[in-house]
């Protein structure tokens, strides 16, 4: 995530759920870090540097880590961007503002769900 002003929201958020909270850059790093089965990994799609769309894709291509929530986020104009992520096995994509505006809906469901669903 580039926005660093995004990003804090979403932490401070995730602390009153009582969830930590990495921000991973990099592939490999997030490919290692997934198979702990976090509860939910979030992707600011329009990251290129980070290839959202190739992670999501080994993540949901492997048994390992298939069943771990994936969230994506996109400008609202970027259907096209959308429906590769979707397509990629991406669980959930909403428009940048939708999620801004859900995130605490987001993070409570999640903060509750059980860690490593089988």
């Amino acid at each position: 995530m580039t926005d660093l002003f995004f990003s804090a929201k979403i932490h401070d958020m995730a602390k009153k759920f009582g969830m930590s909270v990495e921000f991973l850059k990099d592939k490999p790093t997030v490919l290692e870090r997934v198979k702990e089965k976090p509860s939910l990994v979030i992707f600011d799609l329009n990251c290129d540097a980070a290839e959202p769309l190739s992670i999501i894709r080994a993540m949901k291509s492997n048994p390992e880590t298939k069943r771990v929530s994936t969230i994506g986020f996109v400008s609202h104009v970027q259907t096209d961007l959308k429906l590769e992520a979707q397509d990629s096995g991406c669980d959930m994509v909403v428009a940048r503002s939708v999620f801004a505006q859900n995130l605490p809906v987001i993070l409570k469901r999640h903060a509750t769900a059980p860690l490593a669903r089988q």
